[in-house]
């Protein structure tokens, strides 16, 4: 699917909730609500931490970020933990970016 199409679909998603009256304690933000950490996989392994924050940093600003990497090759094992400053930026990072995919080289 394209990745514009996954966001639009998330808006309509967050649309329809707020039409619906759907409250906090049964939206699926509800599990960002106490954690400003997110886990992001599927990364291209070629990817740096530097690539990662100008692609997250659009969403607020990176306190922390954990890119996994093989322990004898030093290679990205494709996946790594954000943490933001604000943990408003978690909701806003996976509304905008959950479900993309781009194929790894």
């Amino acid at each position: 699917m394209n990745p514009l199409t996954n966001v639009k679909n998330i808006t309509k998603l967050n649309e329809t909730e707020l039409k619906l009256g759907i409250n906090e304690k049964t939206s699926w933000h509800k599990k960002y609500k106490d954690s400003a950490w997110i886990f992001v996989g599927g990364l291209d392994y070629e990817l740096t931490e530097g690539d990662i924050i100008c692609v997250f940093s659009q969403f607020g600003e990176i306190v922390n970020i954990n890119l996994i990497r093989d322990k004898k090759t030093g290679k990205s094992k494709g996946y790594c933990f954000l943490c933001f400053e604000d943990q408003r930026s978690t909701v806003l990072s996976v509304d905008n970016l959950n479900g993309i995919s781009r194929r790894r080289s």
